[in-house]
């Protein structure tokens, strides 16, 4: 869909001056290298639309030295309370699935009702170009929130930040939000049973993004103030086609 959209563009309004390419990024030979690669691939998550894959299998069509715009990115996570979140939830369930798969995947919602337990911490980040020798975007992160009040944790809120160039940069972190921008919502991921959380406890969690030849998923499992199921384990329920 996006091609023709280009390709509409360019017959409308860019004519010769650009051509389009309808080719996988990664495997794509340019005729030569670019000063700079632009690309819009991030998800309300960050890195939940596969950009660092796909920027990473186009790195080659780079020059030495050039520049990608995005430059990086961070997701960020939120502990939250919603039982309006977690009862749309449980009544997406379908025939011939898990009765608990709609709780191990994430959603991209406009957030309304709901309370936020503690602010946002930074997950997962990623940079680009990649300067790594041996490219691994499986990540792993512990997080921990103070809780103030007597509450019930509902799930997850995601949020992320992104420079394009030098200090021009993209918000949908609440405290960093960018002015006029709702191209993304925030993402939301749930638990299967609601936990009693009381003022002064910590919540931890621990996320996973894991990854082999031919799908990227998340993992993820509360290990305090009690321990949750680990949700999504091996991809059983949600993953992200490579």
């Amino acid at each position: 869909m996006l091609c023709r959209r280009l390709e509409s563009w360019q017959y409308e309004e860019w004519g010769s001056q650009v051509t389009v390419v309808s080719r996988d990024m990664r495997e794509w030979a340019a005729p030569e290298q670019a000063d700079v690669v632009v690309s819009e691939l991030l998800g309300s998550f960050a890195d939940n639309e596969l950009s660092p894959e796909c920027l990473d299998g186009a790195q080659h069509c780079l020059k030495e030295g050039g520049v990608s715009i995005p430059c990086d990115y961070t997701s960020f996570l939120a502990p939250i309370s919603s039982s309006k979140l977690y009862n749309e939830v449980r009544a997406c369930r379908e025939k011939d699935r898990d009765p608990e798969a709609q709780f191990e995947m994430p959603y991209v919602v406009r957030l309304h009702n709901f309370h936020q337990l503690a602010p946002p911490q930074p997950c997962f980040s990623f940079h680009h170009p990649n300067s790594d020798t041996e490219r691994d975007n499986s990540r792993y992160r512990m997080l921990e929130f103070s809780v103030e009040v007597n509450t019930v944790l509902h799930g997850f809120a995601g949020y992320f930040e992104t420079t394009l160039y030098g200090d021009i940069m993209l918000s949908i972190r609440p405290e960093t939000h960018s002015p006029g921008m709702f191209s993304w919502f925030p993402i939301f991921f749930p638990i299967k049973q609601p936990l009693a959380v009381q003022a002064g406890e910590r919540v931890r969690v621990s996320f996973w993004r894991c990854t082999n030849a031919k799908k990227v998923w998340y993992e993820w499992a509360v290990t305090a103030p009690a321990c949750s199921a680990l949700h999504n384990p091996t991809g059983r329920s949600y993953t992200i086609g490579l």
